[in-house]
């Protein structure tokens, strides 16, 4: 009984030792993720480009930004999907690829499955505009390429679009 109860004791010893060495505080007098991030650069805001006016020769711009859980296409960038769809109209020989992305709320399935409808409703426009289906192909890269690294609702903005890429 004597040596069970000794044991108890060690044990909450032990314990105690380790609680009290996890709450001390690191060599600067800091515990390290207040250090981090109060030492951390300022974040610089990042907002998605106005569509381009379109001018004679080359689209200049390839991509159609969504809002967040959405995948329809907002007025402002019908103008590029417009542009695109009268290249590819004069140039039977070019072949799109529709590459819908997402920011990294959410599981991996569902951005998948969001980028892909993205694509889609893109690729969905250029046919309605008179684009032959067999030129277009619409893909989900979901979280796997994204255009910002930051956590902001800016660099969430960036993650959320479409982009073409002609082969």
């Amino acid at each position: 009984m004597k040596n069970s109860s000794s044991y108890r004791i060690l044990t909450i010893v032990a314990l105690a030792a380790s609680l009290a060495a996890c709450g001390t505080a690191s060599k600067s007098g800091r515990e390290d993720a207040t250090y981090y991030y109060s030492n951390k650069a300022p974040v610089a805001k990042v907002e998605p480009p106005p569509p381009a006016p379109v001018q004679n020769g080359p689209v200049a711009l390839k991509i159609v930004y969504f809002d967040f859980d959405k995948y329809d296409i907002k007025p402002q960038y019908r103008n590029v999907v417009e542009a695109h769809a009268s290249y590819l109209r004069n140039r039977p020989a070019s072949k799109v690829v529709i590459e819908g992305h997402t920011d990294l709320r959410g599981g991996r399935e569902y951005n998948l499955a969001l980028g892909q409808r993205r694509a889609e409703s893109v690729q969905r426009a250029l046919t309605q505009l008179g684009v032959p289906g067999e030129r277009i192909e619409a893909v989900s890269w979901g979280i796997e390429k994204p255009a910002s690294l930051e956590t902001t609702e800016e660099g969430h903005q960036l993650n959320r679009r479409a982009e073409f890429s002609y082969r």
